[in-house]
């Protein structure tokens, strides 16, 4: 993904997604949030990451979810306002970043499963040092493209539970660059890791992938495979 200035990424990382976006179910924010920027400040360095794949977690009813079990200590942020970050911690090592939906009280929440890095390359390096095979044209590849890889290369854990992802404050949020992800774009599959939960929670099409993103290899070569992504807006 490419700009024409460092002022044009500037302005595009802090085109801001309000809160009122993630009041929708989270099957519609999910969807939506393909193709937005993942941004965190870190030490003075800016780290930019394209979000290319989410899955949806929908209610008490969804087996998949937290909030199965209702309201605990840990599932509390998603009983709380949207468009905020419910950071948790599995299998005692890895932190995975989900964003809150829906109306407060109806808990739902979207994980954030891969991404493209875009900007701060070198500082993610350090965070999350890239897989030998990773090569250019294909980023992400081994290096940013599963929920805890995200997290590392992204320095999120815990702290950032509950935070807003609305603004600056915390130093992580959800930019909007204007691209437009046409549905043909976007393959639907069932969620991963999801092999003990019983049907239909298992197999409920509720991930979210940007297909040919491998993930994808920044705005000039999404464009140029011919994803259907076009760019909104002018400059």
């Amino acid at each position: 993904m490419k700009f024409n200035s460092d002022l044009d990424l500037q302005a595009q990382i802090h085109s801001f997604i309000p809160q009122s976006e993630y009041l929708k179910p989270a099957t519609e924010v999910a969807r939506h949030l393909l193709g937005k920027l993942l941004v965190r400040e870190y030490q003075g360095s800016t780290l930019v990451g394209v979000i290319v794949e989410t899955e949806a977690y929908q209610g008490e009813d969804d087996l998949g979810c937290h909030a199965k079990a209702g309201w605990t200590p840990r599932t509390s942020i998603m009983y709380g306002p949207p468009g905020h970050a419910y950071v948790y911690f599995t299998y005692g090592m890895h932190w995975l970043l989900n964003v809150v939906t829906g109306e407060v009280g109806s808990p739902a929440a979207v994980l954030i499963r891969a991404v493209e890095p875009l900007a701060g390359l070198d500082v993610m390096r350090i965070l999350r040092p890239p897989p030998r095979s990773n090569q250019e044209g294909c980023l992400s590849r081994g290096w940013t493209d599963g929920p805890a890889k995200c997290c590392q290369a992204f320095s999120v854990n815990g702290r950032l539970n509950g935070v807003s992802l609305c603004g600056v404050t915390a130093g992580l949020w959800i930019a909007d660059a204007g691209f437009v992800i046409h549905e043909e774009s976007v393959e639907h599959t069932a969620r991963i890791g999801l092999n003990s939960v019983p049907e239909p929670w298992r197999s409920i099409p509720w991930r979210y992938v940007l297909k040919q993103n491998h993930p994808v290899s920044a705005l000039d070569d999404l464009l140029s495979k011919n994803c259907s992504v076009t760019y909104s807006k002018s400059g």
